[in-house]
């Protein structure tokens, strides 16, 4: 029988508000007070430092960030500078991988799988890249980057999908710190517009799939509610 887990599917959201809700997430999980949930979202614009980043990656100065609204975060997810904004779909799972196998490494290609089957449904084939966590169309254009954290077996972060975002804010970093490569999105490779929601929708079903997940839909604001899950 399917575990049960809850999906969130939260809007467009400031980047740092919606880590804080992670990390409170995260510390329930860790009790065990809540089950798996996942969280569907995009982010207003902002440009953020994983764990691994190098500030030097930020190619647009502070002055012509802030004119622009762009926001920067140091955050501890994994992986270099990667941009977010409107456009852009995220997934972040906060799920116990050891109802997983306490496998980071199969988490994260499964993430990626999650992607790559979305994509393939609107006609975008594309894989991975040896030593280049995230998926790619064709060798060398990335569609979505990947950044997790794992602590006490407990996901955070996730994966974001270049659904329709301003690909010219990339033009501002080294994404991901990749000199040897570019980003694309779905509507760059189909020379068209593709419904948000539509992806969201395709997105939910192929993690269900692939984390043999039931997700049931529940607001934000209900979360605590569930806190007395044992």
């Amino acid at each position: 029988m399917k575990r049960k887990g809850f999906a969130v599917y939260a809007g467009i959201r400031e980047y740092h508000e919606i880590l804080n809700l992670q990390r409170r997430v995260h510390s329930a999980r860790r009790n065990n007070t809540i089950p798996d949930i996942v969280f569907f979202l995009e982010h207003y614009p902002c440009i953020t430092i994983g764990a691994e980043g190098n500030r030097d990656h930020i190619l647009a100065g502070s002055e012509l960030l802030r004119c622009l609204g762009i926001d920067v975060y140091e955050t501890d997810r994994g992986g270099d500078v990667t941009y977010h904004g409107p456009g852009q779909l995220v997934c972040y799972p906060i799920i116990d991988l050891r109802n997983y196998g306490c496998d980071v490494l199969a988490y994260a290609r499964a993430l990626e799988e999650m992607v790559i089957r979305t994509i393939r449904t609107f006609g975008i084939p594309s894989g991975r890249r040896k030593n280049r966590p995230g998926v790619w169309v064709g060798e060398n254009r990335k569609i979505a980057a990947q950044g997790i954290s794992v602590a006490g077996w407990i996901t955070m972060h996730g994966i974001s999908l270049n659904v329709s975002p301003a690909m010219q804010h990339y033009s501002m970093i080294i994404p991901c710190g990749l000199t040897d490569s570019s980003v694309t999105s779905m509507e760059e490779c189909l020379g068209q517009a593709i419904g948000m929601s539509r992806v969201i929708d395709e997105m939910s079903y192929n993690f269900t799939r692939l984390f043999d997940l039931d997700l049931d839909e529940i607001r934000e604001e209900n979360i605590p509610c569930i806190f007395d899950y044992a």
